[in-house]
């Protein structure tokens, strides 16, 4: 099948795993960025910085500007195998965490160098991980991939940076869907409030919380929401991270 024909198949399917887990395989591409340490795949779009520290390791992909969803697919779980290119394919799948943005090349077509280019499905993983599918000289690849869950170990993390009256939290290792679609968060003596998304998984509140214990409240893409309670304890202070709980 050409290119074009599987960018419109990929267009077709993407509603099908936007708002869950889709059943079947879906065709798309696959390349590789960032060395063979993956180093260039730090900070990223998705706001996570180190993706060591942060427990990604180099299991991690950006996505072509179809799957990336304006930053509401960072942090969803995606199994990926390489098919119909037996000189190039390796046995097995993997499965990568989306961390980063692909973004477009208008300046070349679609099937030579465009290959994040809208409508087409796009994986550039880090090349570590590429390398588990397919050899490192086939540059780009045929691939099938799916939603899954992801599977982290730990609870939700919350990173608190910014200053008083404006929190930027920071939030990582998200089981389940994986992508987080709304954020509430509640002080000692506040009520619940929702928090609006400043740019990838970083989300803000403008209110004053300093010296109070703070509650969050995560839903996922699922719609499935969990709530740590009290995670952050009252003497808490800006650049600390703290663990809450974690999507069955």
């Amino acid at each position: 099948m050409s290119l074009v024909g599987l960018s419109i198949l990929g267009f077709l399917s993407l509603f099908s795993w936007v708002n869950g887990y889709d059943e079947g395989w879906v065709n798309a591409h696959a390349t590789f960025y960032g060395g063979g340490d993956a180093s260039g795949t730090m900070g990223g779009a998705c706001g996570y910085g180190n993706l060591y520290s942060q427990g990604y390791g180099t299991s991690t992909a950006a996505l072509s500007t179809a799957l990336f969803n304006n930053g509401l697919s960072c942090g969803a779980c995606f199994e990926l195998r390489c098919v119909s290119d037996q000189k190039w394919c390796l046995p097995g799948s993997i499965v990568v965490t989306a961390t980063n943005f692909c973004p477009p090349n208008y300046a070349l077509p679609n099937n030579a160098g465009g290959w994040c280019n809208p409508p087409l499905h796009h994986f550039d993983l880090s090349q570590p991980v590429f390398q588990q599918i397919a050899q490192y000289r086939a540059g780009i690849v045929p691939v099938s991939y799916r939603r899954v869950s992801c599977m982290k170990k730990g609870g939700i993390r919350f990173t608190i940076n910014g200053h008083s009256y404006f929190n930027l939290v920071l939030i990582t290792n998200v089981g389940g869907a994986g992508d987080v679609r709304a954020v509430s968060i509640k002080g000692s003596r506040t009520g619940w409030q929702p928090m609006s998304r400043n740019w990838g998984q970083n989300w803000q509140s403008n209110s004053y919380l300093n010296g109070q214990s703070l509650s969050f409240k995560v839903t996922a893409s699922d719609g499935r929401t969990v709530v740590s309670t009290d995670v952050v304890p009252a003497s808490w202070s800006f650049s600390q991270t703290f663990s809450g709980a974690q999507f069955p």
